[in-house]
């Protein structure tokens, strides 16, 4: 998908493209931005899948992303992994809100999901993530995340997390998890930061405020479920995205 500046200074979208699993809609949306909804066609990812979303929010222009529903992983007829690939490149005073439902790692699943995301220099972003290890009453399946995030041309966060059989061991112990079954993070970059660094606090029993050079906002939360992890993050946005 592409968001771009049209002649009238309003967000179009002159490339929405989608197939497979994966259906990309717009939606409706208030204020300046254009607004795009991800939609599950079909069971995915299963072991064995490749799949990839991208999207490209060019100079000015102001993009939010969502998914009608959450996206769960499944095994599949193959033992093989699943690769759920995001690309994300975003220009010069432009604005992305990435905001996906969560991502539920059902028993017997492997998902490997990447997140690429590129920022000019004026560009801000708002990222929302949220990993549920398994559904009710079951164990969690193998989910390996990683996040790298780029500011003009230079790192600004690069994460790796793994959760589930394989997982490097303690991934449950007091040191990572603590037993919660729901962990998520907000990412807000935004140039005023430079000026008005916001101060590490926690927020709450469960979840912490990180300012990151960059300049960037990092919260990182874990929870008993997905209801009361969304709760946090919302409440952190409160404190945290710009309006």
């Amino acid at each position: 998908m592409t968001a771009a500046l049209d002649g009238r200074g309003e967000t179009s979208l002159p490339v929405l493209e989608s197939d497979g699993p994966l259906a990309l809609r717009r939606t409706r949306a208030t204020g300046p931005y254009a607004r795009v909804t991800v939609v599950g066609a079909m069971s995915a990812p299963l072991g064995g899948d490749r799949l990839a979303v991208e999207a490209d929010v060019r100079a000015g222009a102001m993009l939010r992303v969502d998914s009608a529903a959450a996206t769960v992983a499944l095994p599949g007829r193959t033992t093989g992994h699943a690769c759920y690939d995001v690309r994300l490149a975003v220009g010069e005073g432009a604005r992305l809100d990435w905001l996906p439902e969560q991502l539920i790692s059902a028993h017997g699943s492997d998902l490997r999901m990447t997140t690429r995301v590129e920022l000019a220099v004026s560009a801000r972003l708002v990222l929302r993530e949220e990993q549920i290890l398994g559904r009710h009453g079951e164990a969690p399946g193998t989910l390996t995340t990683r996040l790298t995030v780029r500011r003009a041309g230079r790192p600004l966060l690069d994460q790796e997390l793994s959760y589930g059989p394989g997982a490097p061991g303690g991934w449950d112990g007091g040191a990572v998890l603590g037993g919660a079954r729901a962990t998520g993070q907000l990412l807000v970059v935004d140039p005023r930061f430079a000026s008005e660094p916001p101060e590490a606090r926690l927020l709450g029993d469960a979840a912490v405020l990180t300012g990151l050079a960059g300049p960037a906002v990092l919260v990182t939360a874990v929870a008993s479920d997905a209801l009361l992890l969304r709760r946090v993050l919302d409440e952190a946005a409160q404190i945290v995205v710009p309006r």
